[in-house]
C-alpha cells in the first residue's frame, strides 16, 4: 500500500513537471513574477458564482483550516507549490508557468477579485494557465482557502 502511494505521488509529480514544461521558455514569467498588479488571464466565472460572497466568517478556525489546505493538504497538490509559502507567486514550481502563478500578496491584484471568482477558479482551474482544478475540495474548504488568500494581501 505504501509503495503504491509513493508511486502515485511520483507519477503525479512527473506529470505536473511535464505539464509545467509546456509553459517554459517565455520571458513573461521574468517580467510578471512578483509583479504588482499582475495582468489577468482567467475568464470570468458565471454570474451566479461570480457574485457569491464568502459565507464563512474569517475567524481563527476558518483561517487556520484555509492555511492548512493552502500549505499542505489541498489535492491534487498544496497551493504553496506554485503560489509560494507566503502566497507571493514564488513557489518551487512557479518558474515553469506562463503566465506565472498569482501573487496573492498584491492588494492591487486581489482586492478587485470577488469571492465568487476566486471560489470558481479554485474549483475549476484556469484554462491557458497552470492553475489546476481542485475538485476534491468541499465547498467549505474552498471558502476557507479564499479566506486565507484574502489574509495574505498586503497593502
Amino acid at each position: 500500500m505504501r509503495r503504491q502511494r509513493r508511486v502515485r505521488i511520483w507519477v503525479r509529480g512527473i506529470m505536473v513537471f511535464f505539464a509545467g514544461g509546456l509553459f517554459l521558455g517565455s520571458s513573461v514569467w521574468a517580467e510578471e513574477s512578483g509583479q504588482c498588479p499582475q495582468p489577468r488571464f482567467t475568464g470570468k466565472a458565471p454570474d451566479a458564482v461570480y457574485n457569491l460572497k464568502n459565507p464563512l466568517e474569517p475567524n481563527p478556525e476558518n483561517l487556520s483550516a484555509g492555511e492548512v489546505l493552502f500549505q499542505n493538504r489541498a489535492k491534487p497538490m498544496p497551493c504553496k507549490m506554485c503560489h509560494g509559502v507566503k502566497g507571493d507567486g514564488q513557489g518551487p514550481m512557479s518558474k515553469g508557468f506562463d503566465p506565472p502563478p498569482r501573487n496573492f500578496t498584491c492588494a492591487q491584484t486581489i482586492n478587485g477579485v470577488p469571492d465568487g471568482q476566486l471560489f470558481w477558479i479554485i474549483q475549476n482551474g484556469s484554462p491557458g494557465t497552470g492553475m489546476l482544478a481542485f475538485k476534491s475540495l468541499k465547498d467549505d474548504q474552498v471558502w476557507q482557502v479564499v479566506l486565507f488568500i484574502r489574509k495574505l494581501v498586503q497593502p
